[in-house]
């Protein structure tokens, strides 16, 4: 059986104020979704919704992994289910070293069932699997001995990220704008890295502005998300329409979704 993550009819505040009006998506495992749209649109609220940060409060409809709700499980039990989410802004943990953090985070998603204190994946085992990645990935090995995200550069944080994503190997992972603050060669080496470790054995949703993460990882589906709901679906083109040409057309095609983003725009711009 095909793995299945499904967003039905989602809304989502945050502080009282709703973001998402009424989201639906289906994404299998082996595909690659392009998640797009203007800045405030809602697609970063999709992610922390579908990880279940608890800011983000579900109002109305479902987020499911193969048919088991997982709307109301706090965000590790999510992980553990195949769930993974790489951050826009990661942030730093200091005394954490990348190293101690993923073989304490590769155990518990291998062997759910494991509680704090017992076994964790043997040391020189993890050492091989980690050394083998970072190779794949042409990262320094002494990367995995400072702490996480600590000190890093927006590039450094974004391949520890992808890091993770390859020693963690979930079913669904969903990357937040992981091109965001790097130059043009980090962002065709982080599409390129993501390309190597995903492919038939994740389901990808890349929330993106631009197409150039999408360069090795041609979407199977593109989305356009307005005003807090997805508005239009297509392959490829469509995100490659969206890049050149922005959402002008978007917009005149769906003047109630517009209303809407512009309205949350004047209540941020109202809050600020």
């Amino acid at each position: 059986m095909t793995d299945v993550l499904k967003i039905e009819n989602l809304h989502v505040s945050v502080e009282d104020k709703p973001i998402l009006n009424g989201v639906n998506l289906e994404l299998k495992r082996g595909e690659t979704h392009a998640l797009m749209g203007p800045n405030g649109s809602g697609k970063s609220t999709l992610g922390f919704a579908i990880m279940g940060h608890p800011k983000y409060e579900v109002t109305e409809g479902r987020i499911l992994v193969n048919d088991v709700d997982v709307t109301e499980l706090e965000a590790d039990e999510r992980a553990r289910l195949g769930l993974f989410m790489a951050f826009q802004r990661p942030i730093a943990i200091p005394g954490v070293r990348l190293a101690d953090f993923l073989r304490h985070a590769t155990t518990n998603v291998r062997n759910p069932e494991r509680k704090e204190g017992e076994d964790l994946i043997p040391m020189r085992e993890f050492r091989r699997e980690i050394k083998e990645k970072m190779n794949q990935l042409q990262m320094d090995t002494e990367f995995a001995r400072r702490y996480v995200n600590d000190g890093f550069s927006g590039g450094e944080m974004k391949r520890a990220e992808i890091l993770q994503l390859a020693m963690l190997q979930p079913k669904f992972a969903i990357l937040d704008e992981t091109d965001s603050g790097l130059d043009a060669d980090a962002v065709r080496l982080a599409s390129q890295s993501i390309a190597q470790i995903g492919g038939e054995e994740m389901g990808l949703l890349i929330i993106t502005h631009h197409d150039k993460l999408l360069e090795h990882n041609p979407p199977s589906h593109a989305h356009v998300m307005l005003g807090g709901r997805i508005v239009e679906s297509g392959g490829v083109e469509l995100a490659h329409e969206l890049h050149s040409s922005g959402y002008d057309r978007v917009r005149k095609a769906y003047p109630e979704a517009a209303a809407m983003e512009r309205a949350m725009q004047e209540e941020e711009e109202q809050a600020v």
